[in-house]
């Protein structure tokens, strides 16, 4: 009797959704959104090196908050980024409820992804109320079991509100600009 091989092999790869959040306010003017340039450049140029198939989404929050960028694979996702300006005020707790709301889509995030990657790039100083809406990202829903990575900008970061984001996760924050 032959084995039906077909059973046996997968036809589609699991994706893994990863999700930048990226403050572009005026804080991050100058060197700083020139370091966050660089560095979502240099992250994106990586996720094409994977085996793994890695769904990129980013988020902006200064003068507004917007969704630039929804599910594309890191080849699509380099070839479309293009550097970003800062201006405006920081709504993080909007960029959050946003995010959450985006893992809590199954339509957006599969459940049969690898779980979600969310990375918050930031000097860490939000200028919104922001404590209930991460509360509610690290503590409720799909949310919760995102893993968290963050990314201080400047040599004056605020580690206090990055390492709030990270609590519970098994990430650190990484230092840009210091």
């Amino acid at each position: 009797m032959a084995l039906d091989m077909s059973k046996y092999i997968v036809k589609e790869a699991k994706p893994m959704p990863v999700i930048l959040l990226l403050d572009v306010s005026g804080s991050m003017s100058g060197s700083r959104i020139d370091d966050l340039n660089i560095a979502v450049y240099d992250m994106l140029k990586s996720f094409t090196t994977t085996e793994v198939q890695i769904q990129v989404s980013i988020i902006t929050f200064g003068a507004e908050v917007k969704l630039i960028m929804q599910q594309q694979d890191a080849h699509a996702a380099l070839t479309n980024w293009s550097n970003l300006s800062a201006s405006g005020m920081t709504p993080l707790g909007t960029a959050l409820t946003l995010a959450k709301d985006m893992v809590e889509d199954k339509e957006i995030v599969p459940s049969r992804c690898y779980r979600p990657l969310v990375v918050l790039v930031s000097d860490g100083e939000p200028t919104d109320s922001w404590e209930k809406p991460l509360q509610q990202f690290v503590s409720e829903g799909r949310s919760q079991k995102c893993d968290r990575m963050a990314m201080g900008i400047g040599a004056d970061f605020n580690s206090n509100i990055l390492s709030k984001f990270i609590a519970g996760a098994s990430q650190t924050i990484l230092a840009l600009g210091c």
